[in-house]
This record gives C-alpha cells, sequence and structure tokens, in this order.
C-alpha cells in the first residue's frame, strides 16, 4: 500500500505546472545552442563555459528544490538558483560588452534570464 501512495504522489507531483522549472529548463537548452554556436565559430571559450556552468546550474537548483526536505532547504536551494541566474545575466552582459556575442544572439538570451530571475 505504501508504494502505491508513494507513487502516485509523485505523479501528482509531475502533473502540477511548474514555470520556474520548466523556463529554466529552456534557459538551460537555449545556453548550450549558444555555447556550441561560439564554440563552432571558435569565436570564445572562457567566458561561455562559465555562461554554460551558472546557466544550466539553475534548473539542477530548481529540479532540488522541488525535492526539497524542509521549507529552509528549499528556501536555500532557490536562493542559490537566484544567485545563480544573476551569474549568467553577468556573463552573457560580459560575452556582449566584449563583442563575444552580436546584440542579435545577447537578445535572444537575455530577456529568457531576466524573466527567470523574476521568478525566482
Amino acid at each position: 500500500m505504501e508504494n502505491g501512495r508513494l507513487a502516485a504522489d509523485e505523479e501528482r507531483r509531475a502533473e502540477r505546472a511548474n514555470p520556474v522549472r520548466d523556463q529554466s529548463f529552456a534557459l538551460a537548452l537555449r545556453i548550450v545552442e549558444l555555447r556550441r554556436s561560439l564554440m563552432e565559430g571558435q569565436r570564445e571559450f572562457v567566458l561561455s563555459k562559465q555562461l554554460l556552468r551558472s546557466g544550466t546550474a539553475v534548473g539542477a537548483l530548481v529540479r532540488e528544490a522541488e525535492q526539497a526536505e524542509s521549507r529552509a532547504d528549499f528556501t536555500h536551494k532557490m536562493a542559490l538558483a537566484l544567485k545563480e541566474v544573476d551569474e549568467s545575466a553577468y556573463w552573457l552582459e560580459l560575452l556582449h560588452g566584449s563583442g563575444c556575442i552580436d546584440a542579435t544572439e545577447f537578445r535572444s538570451v537575455h530577456p529568457q534570464v531576466i524573466d527567470l530571475r523574476r521568478l525566482c
């Protein structure tokens, strides 16, 4: 009986809409795409690696927060996710400001970061 209840709880949790989870995953995909573009064009390696790390960490932290052991644990993980979002904004702004990415590339990602920061 216990296993059945746990499975049902897990299903309900999976069915709940979570815009933070969805947007953090979409941002991670977009950042992976941008990083791949920079690598293929041999335009930049170090800064974009930092962006890749921070931008994909957001979604991982949000997923961890969904499985938090307490309210304090949830709050802590979401605070870390917010820090990673903010760091991602910094790396994007630096990539753009230094000319590593153009305005079109910047505008294709930066609004997602800002929207996600508001949600976290």
